[in-house]
C-alpha cells in the first residue's frame, strides 16, 4: 500500500483579525508555496486491533484525529494501517473531517494565542488532497479565539465556536457572582470562506439569567426561565480550577432539515438546541425565528440542575451530539467524570417531534439505546457514530476505538498510542474517499 506524505516547503499566506467589532480577516502577502509528493513503499500502522470480528464489522475507513500528537490520518480496521495522512501547517486544534470532494477541513492553533484553555485552536484550514493550502482563516486576537470544533454547512459556509474575553465590568452588569474576575463567554461563529465575512453569530451572553441582582434587566426565578443560562450556575461536583472558562462547549451538529444548531456544553453536562433560523438581530432577542424563541435555547438536556428544574441528571461531562442518519435520534458520548462509579455511557436519545421546553418539566430525551462497558471510560474528548449497518463506531479518547453491534456485541477494538478526539467513520464507496484517491 502506498502512503502520501506531504511536505510543505516555504510559508503560508495568514489571516489576523484587528478588532472585535468587525473581526474582518485582513490578508497578509502570500508567499508561493510548493507542494512535493512523495510515494513510498512503507507501511505505517496505526496501533493494534485486539478485537476483529469481520463477518459483523461495518467496512469502511476510520478518519482519526489524534490531538496529542498532532495527527489526522485515514486507516483501515483490520490492521490499522494508516492509508493516507495530512502534513499539517501548524498544531492540531482538535477537529478535522474529510470533505466529499477528497479536501480536509481542520481546525488548527495559532502561534501565540492571547489565552489558552484545552482544546483551543484560533486557526481554520482547507486541504486539498494534492496538500495544497486552499482556505486558510485566523480568529484570534486580544478578545476573541476559536476552539475545538468546526462544521462545513451544506451551503459552504463555516460554523464554528469560539471564547469571548468578558472583563469584570462585563460580569458585574449581568450579575455574575462567581470567583473569577474574568469569564470566556461561548459563542458561534458562520462564516462565509469565500469573503471571509462572519454572517450569522449566535452569543451566550445575550441569553442569561441570574437571582442575585434584582435591578438588572436578566434578573429571574432561574427555574421559571429554562430557554435562559445560568450564568452563576456552578456544577458542585466539578474538580480543578476552571479558570474563568465557565461553560466549556466542546462539539457543534448543525441539524439541516430543521434548521438547529446542538452545542455541547461540557462544564454544565448538557446540550443546548439553538434556532439557526434567526435573522442576525433576531439572535439577539428572545423572539423570531421558526421557532419564535430567538437566541434564546430551543430546548437543553442533560443535567436539569443546571437550571434548577425537575428530573434526574444523565449527563457528567459530554461530547459529541451527532444526528443518526435517517432517524429522529441523537447520539452523545457521557464521560461520566464526576459521576460516583466513573464510566462512559453513549446514549442514544429520541428526538421528539415537537420541542417544548417547560418550566419546572422534566425536559429529558428517551433513550432508545445506550452503551457502556467496564473498559469504557474516558474523562474527556471521545465521542460515538452510527454506522450503515446499524453498528455504533466509539472514540474512547484516551484508548482508541471500538465498534459495537446493537445488541451490544463488541466486533472492533483499536488500542492506539494518542489522544484521539473524534474518529469519522467513511465508507470506501463514500465521495471523500474516491475524490481523496484511496
Amino acid at each position: 500500500m502506498r502512503i502520501k506524505i506531504l511536505i510543505f516547503l516555504v510559508g503560508f499566506g495568514f489571516y489576523s483579525c484587528q478588532s472585535d467589532d468587525d473581526f474582518q480577516p485582513t490578508i497578509v502577502e502570500e508567499e508561493e508555496e510548493e507542494v512535493i509528493v512523495i510515494d513510498t513503499v512503507a507501511t505505517d500502522i496505526a496501533g493494534n486491533v485486539i478485537v476483529f470480528k469481520q463477518d459483523k464489522i461495518q467496512d469502511g475507513y476510520v478518519l482519526v484525529n489524534d490531538a496529542s500528537n498532532n495527527r489526522v490520518y485515514m486507516m483501515e480496521k483490520k490492521e490499522s494501517e494508516i492509508l493516507y495522512e495530512w502534513n499539517l501547517p501548524s498544531g492540531i486544534g482538535n477537529d478535522a473531517e474529510l470533505l466529499e470532494n477528497g479536501n480536509l477541513l481542520v481546525a488548527l492553533t495559532v502561534e501565540d494565542p492571547a489565552y489558552t484553555f484545552g482544546g483551543f485552536g484560533g486557526r481554520f484550514a482547507i486541504i486539498a488532497p494534492s496538500g495544497e493550502l486552499l482556505w486558510d482563516y485566523t480568529y484570534s486576537n486580544d478578545v476573541n479565539l476559536a476552539h475545538h470544533d468546526v462544521e462545513m454547512l451544506p451551503n459552504g459556509n463555516v460554523l464554528f465556536v469560539a471564547w469571548e474575553k468578558k472583563t469584570e465590568e462585563d460580569l458585574t452588569s449581568i450579575g455574575y457572582t462567581g470567583e473569577f474576575t474574568t469569564v470566556y463567554a461561548e459563542k458561534i461563529i458562520e462564516i462565509d470562506p469565500i469573503s471571509n465575512q462572519i454572517v450569522w453569530q449566535w452569543n451566550v451572553w445575550d441569553h442569561l439569567v441570574q437571582d442575585v441582582d434584582n435591578l438588572l434587566d436578566n434578573y429571574g426565578v432561574i427555574s421559571d426561565f429554562p430557554e435562559k443560562v445560568n450564568i452563576n450556575y456552578e456544577d458542585p461536583l466539578k474538580e480543578g480550577n476552571y479558570n474563568g472558562d465557565i461553560f466549556h462547549a466542546n462539539a457543534l451538529e448543525y441539524d439541516a432539515a430543521n434548521d438547529l444548531i446542538y452545542l455541547s456544553v461540557n462544564y454544565f453536562s448538557e446540550v443546548w438546541v439553538i434556532d439557526h433560523s434567526t435573522t442576525q438581530l433576531e439572535v439577539f432577542t428572545s423572539s423570531g425565528g421558526n421557532y419564535e424563541k430567538g437566541g434564546d435555547l430551543v430546548y437543553r438536556f442533560g443535567n436539569p440542575e443546571a437550571y434548577n428544574n425537575v428530573g434526574e441528571r444523565m449527563f457528567f461531562h459530554n461530547h459529541n451530539p451527532n444526528l443518526v442518519p435517517g432517524g429522529n435520534s441523537l447520539l452523545v458520548f457521557s464521560n461520566g467524570l464526576l459521576a460516583l462509579d466513573p464510566h462512559s455511557t453513549v446514549y442514544e436519545l429520541e428526538i421528539p417531534a415537537k420541542f417544548d421546553l417547560k418550566a419546572n418539566k422534566e425536559n429529558k430525551l428517551e433513550v432508545k439505546w445506550s452503551f457502556s462497558d467496564p473498559d469504557l471510560f474516558s474523562p474527556k474528548v471521545s465521542g460515538a457514530y452510527r454506522l450503515p449497518n446499524g453498528n455504533t463506531l466509539i472514540t474512547q479518547g484516551n484508548f482508541g476505538f471500538w465498534e459495537v453491534t446493537e445488541t451490544k456485541e463488541v466486533v472492533w477494538r483499536f488500542e492506539g498510542q494518542g489522544f484521539f478526539w473524534r474518529g469519522y467513520p467513511y465508507q470506501k464507496t463514500s465521495n471523500g474517499i474516491i475524490n481523496l484517491g484511496l
